[in-house]
């Protein structure tokens, strides 16, 4: 049986206010590209999800290194930024 006090319904499930399209590349965006790739909105819902505090990234950039989808595959990412200018329009980006 399932404690109700579990850390998972001790954070309320966040939602976003808004959310818009990128229009140009930032850091961002980037962050923002990588984990909707792996099948999460943004860092929020992924740390909800995969009940975890923090997320691998490259000291250098402090880009996203690494994520673990839902499916518990792996994605790893570069130290460069991978989300290119034709792909910008597709990312989300969330405000709380």
């Amino acid at each position: 049986k399932k404690s109700e006090d579990s850390g998972a319904t001790a954070k309320a499930d966040v939602h976003p206010k808004s959310v818009h399209h990128a229009t140009k590349w930032s850091e961002d965006v980037e962050n923002f590209y990588r984990f909707q790739q792996a099948g999460y909105r943004d860092e929020v819902e992924y740390k909800q999800v995969k009940q975890v505090d923090m997320v691998e990234r490259w000291p250098e950039t402090g880009f996203v290194k690494k994520l673990q989808r839902r499916d518990n595959t792996f994605y790893y990412y570069d130290k460069q930024r991978e989300c290119e200018d034709k792909e910008v329009y597709k990312v989300k980006v969330y405000k709380y």
